[in-house]
């Protein structure tokens, strides 16, 4: 199974996007600091996460989140949480 998971930063209210065969091993090294993209943005709080059976299909999905398109619509899809987290961007 591969992940690909959003997480949002308490620090600078912004999201981290990424992807994993190990969503659980991940996101203790995202908390525990072993991650250098979140290491200065601690803490972290998952948010969403989907699954895929291939790792082409999560690679793709992660792309397609970082991009225009993708953000816009996640940000659509989570708007409730968001804003309930004071993201700054919808």
């Amino acid at each position: 199974m591969y992940y690909v998971y959003i997480l949002f930063s308490r620090k600078d209210n912004n999201l981290y996007i990424g992807y994993t065969s190990d969503l659980r091993r991940r996101l203790r090294e995202h908390k525990s600091g072993q991650s250098i993209a979140t290491r200065n943005r601690l803490p972290l709080l998952l948010i969403h996460y989907e699954s895929y059976l291939s790792w082409s299909d999560a690679k793709r999905r992660e792309k397609f989140l970082k991009g225009g398109k993708g953000r816009t619509e996640f940000k659509i899809q989570l708007q409730d949480i968001l804003k309930e987290l004071g993201y700054k961007h919808l």
